[in-house]
């Protein structure tokens, strides 16, 4: 090879190493560029799944299942029913409950009815002391002049303590009865109270026959057989409301020093891919690592260890558009990433919330069916209403008056 070829050779391959080293360069301060403003504010996980509430079906009382209305990966709206028991033992009780309700609103009604009754007594005990102290007064002057004997004034004197003594055991007799009725209703009396709530309760049993879904989702997790024994507590089947699931993402140690909550997040799901992209916000932190609350917690302290950098998990919000679009289930894996660009506020902000984060109302219109019962009851046993009741107060005043 002559030394003109070499030349153009050594000139053509320095030529191309400036090139390749200028691109090099070029892409790396490129690089440095995109992560100093883009990357270094972003951490990403791929240790991330999806959570949701899984809310179980548990009977109150025990009784034998004889209907069930929803089967698994079955849509059930809330308050529709879902499992039924056997009524008659309830039903027994229920009626039970409603006949001594009615005989104790007629006792209480009787000691009210006593009471003026007992009042009438008095006036007349108090008539006939009046007229026997009258009578001795007369014989009293008319014993000073001879004019009858003393044998006759003797008996005026104890016939006025007959009538003391009467008016006295009649007295104590209002008094033990107004003890049992004074400053109370008909309704508020402790006894009209005592079986109202023995009502409740009985209708309450008689209701909670009907196991209704306290929430909208889909049912998992059927464990429940027709004729089968339940108890309070058991486990009959799962309702999973998928319109409120969010993601726990596992983040390790070092990527959470800037991580705050209300940070952006974007997430995709292995279902959808990269085609759909879901947006979020971080909710919370986990108030511990992964293991410190695992079945098994690792002893750390005994020596015997492997430092492993651990994982803490943080909620992340879904957006309930996003979600309605693409919707998710309980346990889909998921990919995230944060921006934690805005990295003000404290990293463990402590949120307190006055008002419930979950509550439904499908139970609330048994507690408005059993004091409506009640009620009905309780009127339906009470002939006396309060034109009566207050026409029964004028005339115990006006016997009143008569004292």
């Amino acid at each position: 090879m002559s030394t003109e070829k070499k030349s153009n050779f050594r000139s053509k391959r320095v030529l191309w190493l400036s090139i390749f080293g200028g691109a090099f360069l070029l892409v790396g301060a490129a690089y440095t560029v995109y992560w100093s403003s883009v990357l270094r504010y972003r951490q990403g996980t791929d240790d991330a799944y999806v959570n949701g509430n899984v809310v179980q079906i548990t009977p109150q009382i025990s009784g034998t299942v004889v209907s069930i209305g929803a089967d698994d990966t079955q849509f059930v709206k809330a308050g529709q029913p879902l499992v039924r028991l056997d009524q008659a033992d309830a039903k027994v009780a229920l009626d039970q409950a409603e006949a001594q309700l009615a005989k104790t609103v007629r006792e209480v009604r009787n000691m009210f009815a006593t009471s003026g009754q007992l009042r009438a007594a008095v006036a007349v005990r108090q008539s006939d002391l009046a007229m026997a102290q009258k009578d001795l007064a007369r014989r009293e002057r008319l014993g000073n002049s001879g004019a009858i004997s003393s044998e006759e004034l003797q008996h005026a004197r104890d016939t006025v303590r007959g009538a003391e003594a009467a008016l006295m055991s009649a007295q104590q007799q209002l008094n033990a009865n107004q003890a049992r009725v004074d400053g109370t209703t008909l309704e508020n009396h402790p006894d009209v109270r005592n079986a109202s709530a023995a009502v409740r309760n009985a209708y309450l049993n008689y209701s909670r026959t009907t196991l209704p879904a306290p929430v909208s989702g889909f049912v998992a997790r059927r464990a429940v057989q027709l004729g089968q024994r339940v108890g309070p507590g058991a486990s009959l089947m799962s309702v999973v409301p998928l319109d409120q699931v969010w993601v726990d993402a596992n983040f390790k140690e070092p990527q959470l020093a800037n991580m705050r909550v209300g940070q952006p997040v974007t997430l995709t799901a292995d279902l959808y891919g990269n085609g759909f992209r879901y947006h979020g916000k971080v909710a919370g932190f986990g108030a511990g690592t992964g293991s410190a609350f695992a079945l098994l917690p690792a002893q750390n302290a005994t020596g015997n260890w492997i430092k492993i950098v651990q994982r803490v998990p943080v909620r992340v919000a879904l957006d309930p558009a996003e979600l309605a679009e693409h919707p998710l289930q309980i346990g889909l894996s998921m990919k995230a990433e944060v921006s934690v660009r805005d990295g003000s506020g404290e990293r463990l902000p402590q949120m307190a919330h006055n008002a419930p984060a979950y509550s439904t109302d499908v139970f609330h219109s048994v507690d408005d069916a059993a004091d409506t019962r009640v009620q009905q009851i309780i009127a339906a046993n009470d002939s006396i209403d309060a034109r009566a009741y207050g026409s029964v107060k004028q005339v115990a005043g006006k016997v009143a008056s008569l004292n």
